[in-house]
C-alpha cells in the first residue's frame, strides 16, 4: 500500500504540471497538443495500465487494512485516547471514500468520454485532438463545479499530509533523524499540491 501511495503521490505532481498549462498558456492547443501526447504515446499507455493498477492496488489495501482494524477491535474502546495519533490519521477512511467519489466523477467528466469518443473534436494542422482545454475552461466557469474541485483538493490534502508520512516510515523511514524532514516535506508537497490544482479553477472562474 505504501508503495502504490508513493507512486500516485509521484503521478500527482505529474499531472498537475501538464494541467497547469490551461492557464500558463492562452493558446488551448499547448494543452491539448499535450494531452493527445499522453493519450497516444505507447509508453504512455503502458504507464496508464500501470498507474490504474497502483490506485486499484491503494483501494484494495487501504479497504483491507480498515476490515482488519475494525475486526482487530470490534468494540472501540470505553475512553479514546489519541496521544500517538495525528488529526489526519484518524480520518483517512473518510477522506478516501470523498476522494474514490472525486475520481469517478472526473473519470466519467474526462478519462472516459475521451476514451468513448464523447469529447468534442478539432482538426489542427492536419490531426485530430480532443478540444479538453476549451471543456476544462468551460467546466471551471460554473461556481458549483469550481466549489466541489477545490474541496475534493482539499479533502485530498487532509489525506495526503498523513499517507506521505505514513508511506515514508511503513518502509523503515521512522528515525529521529529523518522523520522531522519526511514531516516537512509531506506539509511542502501538500501544499503545493492543493494550491497548483486549486488555482486552475480559481484563475479561470476569475479571469
Amino acid at each position: 500500500m505504501s508503495l502504490a501511495g508513493i507512486f500516485l503521490i509521484t503521478f500527482l505532481l505529474v499531472h498537475m504540471g501538464i494541467n497547469l498549462l490551461v492557464i500558463i498558456f492562452d493558446d488551448p492547443m499547448v494543452y491539448n497538443r499535450a494531452a493527445h501526447f499522453m493519450s497516444s504515446n505507447i509508453l504512455i499507455k503502458i504507464f496508464e495500465i500501470v498507474l490504474f493498477g497502483g490506485l486499484l492496488l491503494h483501494v484494495i489495501f487501504a479497504l483491507i487494512l480498515q476490515v482488519q482494524n475494525w475486526f482487530a477491535r470490534p468494540r472501540r474502546y470505553n475512553k479514546a485516547n489519541y496521544s500517538n495519533t495525528s488529526f489526519f490519521s484518524k480520518f483517512m477512511i473518510h477522506t478516501a471514500g470523498i476522494i474514490l467519489v472525486f475520481l469517478i466523477i472526473h473519470f466519467i467528466d474526462f478519462y472516459f468520454r475521451v476514451k468513448f469518443g464523447h469529447s468534442t473534436m478539432i482538426h489542427v494542422d492536419g490531426v485530430m485532438y480532443h478540444d479538453l482545454a476549451t471543456e476544462i475552461v468551460d467546466k471551471f466557469k460554473l461556481l458549483p463545479f469550481v466549489i466541489f474541485y477545490i474541496a475534493a483538493f482539499i479533502f485530498l490534502g487532509f489525506h495526503l499530509i498523513h499517507g506521505f508520512q505514513s508511506a515514508f516510515k511503513t518502509l523503515g523511514l521512522d528515525h529521529k533523524k529523518y522523520t522531522p524532514v519526511v514531516q516537512a516535506l509531506a506539509f511542502i508537497y501538500t501544499v503545493v499540491v492543493v494550491a497548483g490544482y486549486s488555482i486552475i479553477p480559481l484563475v479561470i472562474y476569475f479571469k
